[in-house]
């Protein structure tokens, strides 16, 4: 299906809030390296604020997401370029509970698509059945590759009941 310009209500919502954002912007002195020399691969669900979960400031860290919080290779592409040109020394890894890679496998979804739109594509969506296995194994990919610094790299599951952030070793 090709895709056709329609309007879009939150996009322009979106670009209303950015015109008001802009008329106060106070920051464009930033450094492009993160200030605490923090990168943070998470998903990209609604629910999981990344920076207020955290307590980051704009500047802070560099902030990664995908759907699940997958160590892809394109995750693991922008963690190398944030270690190696821009000196982050530690990754924080965030799965949390609730998360929608838990519903659903790969084939049915993929069956699923491609029976709408007449076309099969081999795109792996990387859907898991265990969240703390799937978030240990996160962590391992990129600890085990080669263009990885030897930092701290930790996971971490934010509970979308409560709103904590439980460490898993």
């Amino acid at each position: 299906m090709p895709h056709t310009e329609t309007h879009a209500p939150e996009t322009e919502r979106a670009l209303a809030a950015n015109a008001r954002y802009a008329a106060t912007f106070d920051r464009p002195n930033l450094d492009m390296p993160p200030s605490r020399k923090l990168a943070v691969l998470a998903c990209m669900d609604a629910r999981l604020t990344v920076e207020q979960v955290l307590g980051l400031q704009t500047g802070e860290a560099h902030i990664i997401r995908n759907a699940g919080g997958l160590a892809t290779d394109d995750a693991i592409r922008s963690l190398v370029i944030s270690q190696q040109l821009l000196g982050t020394a530690e990754v924080l890894v965030i799965e949390h509970t609730g998360c929608g890679m838990l519903t659903f496998t790969d084939e049915e979804v993929q069956a699923s698509i491609a029976e709408a739109t007449g076309t099969h594509v081999d795109l792996p969506l990387q859907a898991f059945t265990d969240l703390e296995a799937n978030l240990r194994a996160q962590v391992e990919r990129i600890r085990s590759h080669p263009w990885i610094k030897d930092v701290p790299i930790t996971g971490a599951i934010y509970e979308v009941e409560t709103g904590r952030l439980r460490k898993v070793d």
